[in-house]
């Protein structure tokens, strides 16, 4: 398939949606951003600022972008900033970790509507040069009271990343890709669980019952692939593709733990345009 290096309407409109909404190797000791995380957060808000600045940080030779309605290169970015220039686009990034050369950011936007979403830039010396992204309809509050984007922020168990990664993994594989529900319990510190999904209440008890009903809302959900496990802290992102009535689909799932527990938990869904309709050839993934 050939790549398109100009933004039709549609595709200008996908890049809007696309991008997120503040905040040398990671956060320093005393909870400040280090350089990428704030090179990043600068980008994204650049979005709303116009300025230009910012855009200096991608990589003019590579930037490789794996939203399917985006074009590659940073000229994509820099007209999305043209077009948003009117004063009304909000972009605040709530969240922000490194993971090695990945920093990811959870951000509320508004362009076309409120939006929540996961950016993740991969940094190659001082530039970026790759991106993905998942958003979604920024919905009501859930039955328990919480945003899709509200709740803690602060990196604790800084030493314990690794672990972190290992046990939300294991949760992913056992219980959403293989739908092994005996496997819950070993995961959650009783029935505390503090759940950001719009449709999900907080507790083991909410993830059960929301699993449960699936079926009778005639909803068949598949989680089959993981794709990328990255964190800093207690806070674990976990990228996996699957489907949801057959549809391809994007699930970016954020993860906070305390004592070797899930405490807490942040998504996005969204549906994988056909491959016909990509802006780029690097797929989603």
């Amino acid at each position: 398939m050939s790549q398109h290096r100009t933004l039709t309407t549609a595709s200008v409109l996908a890049l809007i949606l696309s991008i997120s909404p503040a905040l040398s190797d990671a956060h320093t000791e005393d909870g400040a951003l280090s350089a990428r995380e704030q090179q990043v957060v600068a980008l994204l808000k650049s979005l709303e600022t116009v300025d230009a600045a910012p855009v200096a940080v991608i990589s003019p030779e590579t930037y490789i972008q794996h939203n399917p309605s985006v074009p590659d290169g940073v000229e994509s970015f820099r007209a999305l900033q043209s077009i948003v220039a009117n004063g009304l686009s909000k972009v605040d990034t709530v969240r922000v970790f490194e993971d090695g050369d990945h920093v990811f950011a959870h951000t509320a936007y508004t362009f076309d509507g409120p939006m929540a979403g996961f950016d993740i830039f991969r940094f190659e010396g001082d530039q970026i040069v790759e991106h993905w992204d998942n958003l979604q309809p920024l919905a009501d509050p859930n039955p328990s009271g919480y945003t899709m984007v509200d709740g803690a922020t602060d990196l604790a168990e800084r030493t314990s990343k690794d672990a972190n990664k290992s046990l939300v993994r294991s949760f992913v594989e056992q219980f959403l890709v293989d739908q092994n529900f005996d496997a819950l319990l070993g995961f959650f510190d009783g029935d505390t669980y503090v759940q950001h999904n719009p449709q999900v209440t907080d507790g083991l008890s909410g993830v059960e019952s929301a699993f449960a009903a699936l079926p009778a809302a005639g909803i068949e959900l598949s989680y089959d692939t993981v794709h990328y496990v990255l964190g800093e802290g207690n806070f674990v992102l976990v990228v996996s593709e699957g489907s949801i009535n057959g549809q391809p689909t994007a699930f970016y799932d954020m993860f906070r733990t305390q004592n070797g527990k899930i405490e807490e938990h942040w998504d996005t869904v969204a549906p994988i345009p056909p491959e016909g309709d990509w802006q780029n050839e690097n797929g989603k993934f």
